[in-house]
């Protein structure tokens, strides 16, 4: 006999014998996944393909012999609690479960439309939302990190005036307009070192959803966009830990199995900048105490800074996930972020005297989420969750021996209830209700005139919504249209929000786009006197009043229009917004109008263009944004309408990346047209401390240019352990930016301009290692 018939009866005989064990093993004990998947493949004519390790340890009883290949599907999915996807009639992958039933069903729906849009891990989806995915992120010139809140600000339509995470303008807004969400907690702080670095770790912020229209109905608040960041909902079952440090900060996260049923989630940061002084830290803080009471103090001819100053920041957050079982989730969150500064000010007349300036800002949340799987259409979800923001300045003045208390505080107390329905693969249906109670107090006190201020306001909010979600069977139109309705009981009145989101495929080539919103909102910053908080921190939080104060509306729409082929994107989309309710003292005016108190709106319409090819191993792209963006006050400037403080009519992008094996570069030019400001006359009155102005915002900064470049290299530490090394350059060239300009009266009355500067050259170096 042939080598050949003895290696073909070999296999026959092999295979009788596998499948009389099976079949001798169909109600007797569990045997191992793996044999049992074996025998299956010879039955049923499939393979199975599938990692090792997601198989290993798992018994179960043979299956009956008369199941259908779908009956048998279905019988392995609810014996292992793993996902058998079937490709075709032949093959079926086996892989962990990802949030049972729901993220998978919704990821149907919500089809990626655009990927590697910019970068790696950066992404479109279909209901015009752009989704980052930092596990996948890419590189961007500047970052050696995925820092979430100036990752966002790559994006068209998307800067910051003043290049801080906590001041980001999303097509004309300011940064109070912006829903900041944490696990689906409203964040009232989004940056340390006050504004230069983002405040939530990258590390276990796994998904990040921006809109900047058409938003789903289940979010209120946030007239200008929403930035959802989420963290990991599933259980992995695998440790994985990493730490890293850069020149400002150093990092550790952990995700830490404590059970098939249960893991921890944990990540820590804090600034070196107390124990180590870097050039970067330099840098940083030239920019951010600038024209600041803890510069000035240095300034002044009768007390100084002494040397003894102290600035730190951390950030703590955790996470804990319990399947109570595979129907039942249970989500504990608790997150912690702080800013503090102290410093001495010492008098030149008297030596010996010495008082502590300090300054602390901290966000607290936590909450509890309940997520329960009725079936494989039915989703319900309930979390409980309290956000607390509290920023508390110490300020003295040696001279004339004052002492400022400041303060300003939130609590926001919240309840959302959530059910989504599908009913089928083309249909999804949204409903729920959300409370809110928000709770903020302002307090001052100068101790010299005993002068004593305390201000506190609530406000409680009812939400009832409805959404429903259609995709056509091709794939080519998706469509979501919801309604939100708010009742505040402060006010005994109702606002009424529809929302609207449709996508339609013209061709292979071709989407248009079509979003538009009603939105509301309560909670609003303003900006009292300059020198607020030592001046670091401008900006306090407040609630509407429907007085002086009132609840700010908005309308938008937007239409776009998408070319994509052959990794060419070309997306051209054009919107306009109008907002109402707004205060002047929420606008930052450091004109005529800085001491007044007025309310108006703002209306802003533009165009954000956007082409990007990619090509291995290159990525490179155009962004252009142009905007008209002006104010009316009912009171200012004779109601006529004037530009707006942030009204950047031109703002351009041209980045590109490489990437060859574990090697990634980055390389782009930032440029935008100068903010408006405002001129004083030429004639002013020496004997007057009132500064005399032309026709407000009627004057141009000179225009912003920035070039950053970035670069980053893994490679392994042993088997188990990856590492990376970055470098990157923030302002190349070292251009002189001025970001604000304004103007103050000296002793002699004459008038001086004050002008603040962006961030100089910045290098900063980082090493990660991951296992």
């Amino acid at each position: 006999m042939s080598k050949k018939k003895i290696f073909l009866l070999f296999v026959f005989l092999l295979s009788v014998g596998v499948f009389n064990a099976y079949a001798q093993n169909t109600s007797s004990e569990p045997q191992p996944l793996v044999q049992v998947l074996t025998a299956l493949e010879t039955k049923y004519n499939i393979h199975f393909t599938y990692v090792d390790q997601t198989i290993a340890d798992i018994d179960i009883k043979c299956p009956d012999e008369s199941l259908s290949l779908n009956d048998l599907i279905d019988y392995l999915k609810s014996k292992t609690n793993l996902d058998f996807i079937k490709i075709d009639e032949h093959n079926i992958v086996i892989s962990k479960q990802i949030n049972p039933l729901s993220e998978l069903i919704t990821q149907k729906l919500e089809e990626v439309v655009i990927t590697n849009y910019l970068t790696k891990g950066i992404s479109k989806k279909s209901d015009g939302k752009v989704h980052i995915k930092t596990a996948e992120f890419g590189i961007l010139p500047g970052l050696i990190e995925p820092d979430i809140l100036q990752t966002i600000q790559a994006l068209p339509g998307i800067l910051s005036v003043d290049e801080t995470v906590s001041n980001i303008n999303v097509r004309g807004g300011t940064h109070d307009q912006n829903l900041i969400l944490w696990d689906g907690i409203k964040m009232y702080q989004s940056g340390h070192f006050f504004g230069l670095v983002s405040a939530f770790n990258p590390y276990l912020t796994t998904n990040i959803n921006v809109s900047k229209n058409g938003t789903s109905v289940i979010y209120g608040d946030g007239i200008s966009s929403v930035i959802d960041m989420k963290q990991s909902n599933s259980l992995d079952q695998d440790l994985k830990a990493g730490a890293g440090f850069n020149l400002i900060h150093a990092d550790g996260f952990a995700k830490v199995p404590l059970s098939k049923q249960a893991e921890v989630q944990l990540s820590a940061r804090r600034s070196v900048t107390d124990f180590i002084f870097t050039p970067t830290y330099d840098r940083y803080l030239q920019r951010v105490f600038q024209d600041t009471d803890f510069s000035n103090s240095s300034q002044n001819t009768s007390s100084t800074v002494s040397n003894n100053e102290r600035f730190y920041f951390y950030d703590i957050a955790a996470k804990l996930l319990y399947d109570i079982t595979d129907q039942d989730q249970v989500r504990f969150n608790f997150s912690t972020i702080n800013n503090s500064l102290n410093y001495d000010q010492l008098s030149s007349s008297d030596p010996n005297q010495s008082l502590t300036n300090s300054l602390e800002q901290n966000n607290f949340a936590t909450g509890v989420q309940y997520l329960k799987y009725w079936n494989n259409k039915l989703t319900t979800t309930a979390q409980l969750y309290v956000s607390n923001y509290d920023l508390r300045a110490t300020n003295y003045d040696v001279i004339n021996n004052e002492r400022l208390n400041q303060e300003n505080e939130v609590n926001d107390l919240g309840l959302k209830i959530n059910a989504t329905n599908h009913i089928d693969d083309n249909l999804k249906l949204h409903g729920g209700y959300q409370f809110t109670e928000v709770i903020v107090s302002n307090f001052e006190d100068i101790d010299v005139s005993n002068f004593t201020s305390f201000v506190r306001e609530v406000n409680r909010t009812h939400s009832i919504y409805g959404e429903a979600e259609f995709t056509s069977g091709n794939k080519n139109t998706y469509a979501r249209i919801g309604i939100r309705t708010n009742y505040i009981e402060k006010f005994s009145e109702f606002f009424t929000e529809p929302r609207l989101a449709v996508s339609h495929k013209l061709n292979n080539k071709f989407r248009l786009e079509f979003l538009a919103e009603f939105k509301s909102q309560t909670t609003s910053q303003i900006i009292d006197l300059q020198n607020d908080f030592l001046g670091i921190e401008k900006r306090r939080w407040i609630l509407s009043n429907n007085e002086d104060v009132p609840i700010i509306k908005s309308v938008q729409g937007a239409l776009g229009v998408h070319y994509n082929k052959n990794q060419l994107l070309i997306s051209l989309e054009a919107y306009i917004k109008n907002v109402e309710g707004i205060t002047s003292r929420s606008q930052g005016f450091q004109n005529q109008f800085q001491l007044v108190n007025d309310i108006g709106k703002y209306q802003v319409s533009g165009i954000d263009f956007l082409i990007n090819k990619q090509f291995e191993p290159f990525s490179t792209w155009l962004s252009y944004s142009y905007s008209n963006n002006n104010y009316t006050f009912e009171n200012l400037n004779n109601n006529i309408s004037f530009r707006n403080n942030l009204d950047i009519r031109h703002a351009a992008t041209f980045a590109g990346t490489y990437t060859l094996d574990n090697l990634k570069l980055a390389l782009g030019f930032n440029w935008h047209s100068g903010k408006p400001f405002t001129l004083p006359t030429e004639d002013q009155n020496t004997n007057s401390n009132i500064i005399t102005y032309k026709a407000p915002n009627s004057s141009n900064l000179d225009n912003y240019f920035r070039t950053d470049v970035s670069t980053t290299y893994k490679f392994k530490f042993g088997e188990k352990i990856n590492a990376q090394i970055g470098a990157s350059i923030w302002n190349l060239f070292d251009r002189k930016n001025i970001i604000n300009t304004y103007f103050a009266k000296d002793e002699n009355g004459n008038v001086i301009t004050i002008e603040n500067q962006s961030l100089g050259i910045t290098p900063n170096v980082s090493f990660r290692v991951q296992f």
